[in-house]
């Protein structure tokens, strides 16, 4: 591991941009990239003191502090009532002894798991700009689908980011000069395009200090994720799905996917195509095939075309009620 700098941040407010600097909040995966030398900062400063690890409710919205950790998250009652998508991803993502130290900023931030991503010695333009993607002729059976470039076909890894893209959620930001954005949670991360390499739209020393959820979300919801062992795997594809049935017609759909893009896909297709319209098995099916008609695989990863409409479907019949089969 490369020699770095510590410091430690005492209040959100007082922020000061470094010029390769990286925020510390639970390092669950920041740490390990330091010791395979794909990140490599000058300095760390450590966010976990600085004032930004509460949950509450401010003018009927839910505000979560970005250091709130993902048990903490997971548990609150507020989350398991009412955004309960939320705390099934979260469970669903990581042991229990991950999910005491990973916090809500940091899920978000957490880097893409492909194999060729870690291995230093392979072609991959998202750690080394311009030297090559391996994965396109690798082996690809967990990588991307939807949105992915000539330049890389890595898939995002959180279970959380995919919820709170489905939720509405808004990620709230500090920048060095103290002006703050609200983005939405489905904007947050990049398709790679031709910069790979950049996950996120935050601007260097730009932190992450806490998530607004939406006061008024979508009664029925579920996360559904399909992993090759049941025991903490990143999906292969997972879904979150929120939606309310009012007088026999669906409204406020919401669908979030997993494991087929470079960020946490939203399914605006199939949400557009399904909006005020009586639930229907088939009309599910035409849906999803709607939002999956730019997929493509790479050979590995071809059944992840079939195989993300068939979760969606199948929660989607669940939560209105036509079964699961």
């Amino acid at each position: 591991m490369k020699p770095f700098e510590y410091d430690r941040l005492e209040n959100s407010h007082d922020l000061s941009a470094v010029a390769n600097g990286r925020y510390l909040g639970g390092g669950t995966n920041l740490i390990d990239l330091m010791k395979h030398q794909i990140e490599t900062p000058d300095v760390l400063v450590d966010v976990t003191r600085a004032g930004m690890d509460t949950i509450e409710q401010r003018d009927g919205a839910v505000l979560v502090g970005s250091q709130v950790s993902n048990t903490d998250l997971a548990a609150h009652p507020l989350i398991r009532k009412h955004y309960s998508v939320l705390s099934t991803a979260l469970l669903s993502g990581a042991t229990q002894q991950l999910r005491n130290k990973a916090t809500t900023g940091g899920n978000f931030l957490q880097r893409t798991r492909c194999q060729y991503f870690y291995d230093t010695k392979r072609a991959c333009n998202k750690r080394q700009p311009g030297s090559g993607c391996d994965a396109m002729n690798g082996l690809n059976r967990f990588h991307a689908i939807l949105g992915e470039s000539e330049n890389c076909i890595a898939v995002h890894p959180s279970d959380m980011a995919v919820a709170m893209a489905a939720l509405d959620a808004v990620v709230l930001t500090r920048k060095p000069d103290g002006s703050e954005r609200r983005i939405p949670a489905a904007d947050l991360h990049r398709l790679p395009g031709d910069r790979p390499d950049l996950d996120h739209v935050l601007e260097q020393g730009e932190l992450i200090v806490g998530v607004e959820l939406p006061e008024k979300p979508p009664k029925l919801q579920a996360y559904r994720k399909v992993r090759d062992r049941s025991s903490y795997a990143f999906a292969v594809v997972s879904a979150a799905v929120a939606l309310d049935v009012e007088d026999g017609q669906m409204r406020n759909v919401r669908i979030g996917l997993g494991g087929v893009a470079h960020k946490p896909w939203r399914a605006s297709k199939a949400e557009a195509a399904l909006e005020g319209k009586a639930p229907d098995t088939a009309l599910f099916m035409q849906a999803m095939r709607e939002e999956m008609a730019d997929a493509t695989g790479h050979g590995h990863n071809d059944f992840k075309i079939t195989l993300a409409p068939r979760v969606v479907v199948s929660m989607l019949k669940q939560l209105t009620g036509l079964g699961e089969n």
